[in-house]
């Protein structure tokens, strides 16, 4: 990978007139906005379906996009009427994510269109349906059905349908035959709008830099449709949950709750579906982050009955295995493995083998110890550094609640006063500035930062707290925000620090 800097902001915190982020113009004005900056990398989160607490770690599906970033403006000509798309503009706050109102808005956008299709349309919805049947068939029945059964989650369907019986599977395909389509064309219209938008930003010299979560949600088509690749029970409950132990992203550790994947029964077939989330993730982006890394080497198991994260045990994943198989499919996949928590010699070995890169991220860096790896000068060239991730509260927010020594240690490291002035908000804040320049000076070959530190935003403009259940995803950009950023300073240290010397229309891998 060449030398290079990216942003951090997910589709959902982007501007937009519908009470989310999504595929139009705004998408479009961000890309440039970034790539005005000499950043060549746009970093989002899962563009998956999203679940409980809306969540895009946690979704109906690994494989269908989410349909609230679609954009009313780039539906085919004569789908929607100039009038719908104007009054279902949203009036509420434009600082925060409204997820009940983008829903609503979205979906009687979305079966407006469906019910004005033409011929040509149906035509393309039934060869994108053809080249994504592995995947989008299980989908689009699953959410039929789930409708059809008041939103229930699949194991509290009647038995026939929760354990697949062949029988009531052909009859509901029949019975819900234009659900399905529907659920086709919304897919079909995703990978459309995302295809075309990727496409102008990848023309402006900027990369797509994606997420992928490694474990689904219980209540999502993937168990649902291959119940025999978890760990579940004959009820079809699960036995073990995922999760992670204390570490420092939380004291009580973690429990996630997702079912864990029956590594033995999918080695029997060559880890088929897991090779095929994986392409397809790698397919819609240009680079792939794949979240809690250390799980396809050993994974925290806990019991499904424990209420907290404690009680869990290590057990083997399959470690070099998958990445063999991967190989068959794609040569040198362009991952990036996420391997913050408890990183052990064996897992550090294992990263090291598989050849991706890793990450560094600078909030973990001041306890005192120079050899810390998350400090820059430790960092060398094969690692993805980050002042904070999404996971993390914006480096503002915590500074503001570090102890005092530690804080001055971590201003005086990155060479800022911390005397007075250094908290001052905004995209001229001194602290947030500095620690940008140390990452981008940094050896790391792709630097990261957040929009909420381009623009010198505090705590209250954090994306996720891990553990929280409620709260989270929120947060949106404006461009009186982008517009604070202090644009020509981002862009001399882009250019300073070499990470901007290509110019654009060039792969940088």
């Amino acid at each position: 990978m060449l030398r290079s800097s990216g942003v951090l902001l997910n589709i959902s915190s982007l501007p937009g007139e519908y009470g989310i982020g999504g595929f139009s113009i705004d998408a479009k004005n961000f890309a440039e906005y970034i790539s005005s900056m000499g950043f060549h990398w746009w970093q989002i989160l899962p563009l998956t379906t999203i679940g409980e607490g809306n969540s895009p770690y946690c979704g109906l599906s690994a494989f269908a996009g989410n349909f609230l970033y679609l954009d009313p403006y780039s539906f085919e000509s004569g789908l929607l009427t100039d009038e719908e798309k104007v009054s279902a503009k949203y009036q509420g706050d434009i600082y925060l994510t409204d997820y009940a109102f983008a829903y609503y808005c979205k979906r009687d956008l979305l079966q407006k269109a469906y019910g004005r299709i033409t011929d040509t349309i149906k035509n393309n919805v039934e060869y994108f349906r053809a080249q994504n049947s592995y995947w989008l068939e299980d989908y689009a029945l699953f959410m039929a059905l789930r409708e059809e059964n008041g939103n229930k989650p699949w194991y509290q369907w009647e038995d026939k349908l929760k354990y697949r019986d062949s029988q009531a599977i052909q009859n509901a395909k029949d019975r819900l035959s234009d659900r399905i389509f529907y659920y086709c064309f919304e897919q079909y219209e995703f990978f459309r709008q995302w295809k075309n938008l990727k496409l102008f930003i990848n023309n402006l010299g900027v990369n797509i830099f994606g997420d992928m979560p490694i474990y689904v949600c219980y209540d999502s088509a993937d168990v649902w449709a291959h119940p025999e690749i978890f760990q579940l029970n004959d009820n079809l409950e699960p036995l073990k949950v995922s999760g992670v132990p204390p570490d420092y992203f939380c004291a009580e550790g973690q429990r996630w709750g997702n079912p864990l994947y029956d590594y033995q029964k999918m080695k029997e077939n060559n880890y088929e579906w897991l090779i095929k989330r994986i392409l397809h993730n790698l397919n819609l982006y240009d680079m792939l982050r794949i979240d809690h890394f250390r799980g396809f080497y050993k994974y925290w198991a806990i019991p499904a009955a424990s209420p907290g994260a404690k009680q869990g045990e290590w057990l083997d994943g399959p470690q070099y295995a998958i990445w063999e198989e991967l190989q068959k499919h794609v040569v040198n996949p362009n991952i990036i493995a996420e391997d913050l928590g408890i990183i052990d010699d064996d897992v550090k070995k294992y990263l090291q083998k598989t050849g991706f890169y890793g990450m560094r991220v600078m909030q973990f860096a001041f306890d005192g110890d120079p050899c810390n790896i998350h400090l820059p000068h430790n960092y060398n060239k094969k690692c993805v550094g980050y002042t904070g991730t999404h996971d993390n509260d914006t480096t503002l927010g915590w500074l503001l609640n570090l102890p005092e020594q530690t804080r001055n240690y971590a201003l005086e490291y990155v060479h800022c006063n911390y005397e007075s002035g250094w908290a001052g908000g905004g995209g001229d804040c001194q602290a947030t500035k500095c620690f940008i320049k140390t990452l981008l000076s940094s050896a790391c070959d792709l630097a990261i930062i957040p929009m909420q530190d381009l623009s010198g935003y505090g705590g209250d403009t954090r994306m996720n707290t891990p553990g929280k259940a409620t709260g989270n995803w929120e947060y949106r950009t404006n461009y009186s925000a982008m517009e604070s950023v202090d644009i020509s300073y981002m862009r001399k240290l882009n250019n300073l620090y070499g990470r901007n010397v290509w110019g654009s229309n060039v792969n940088i891998f």
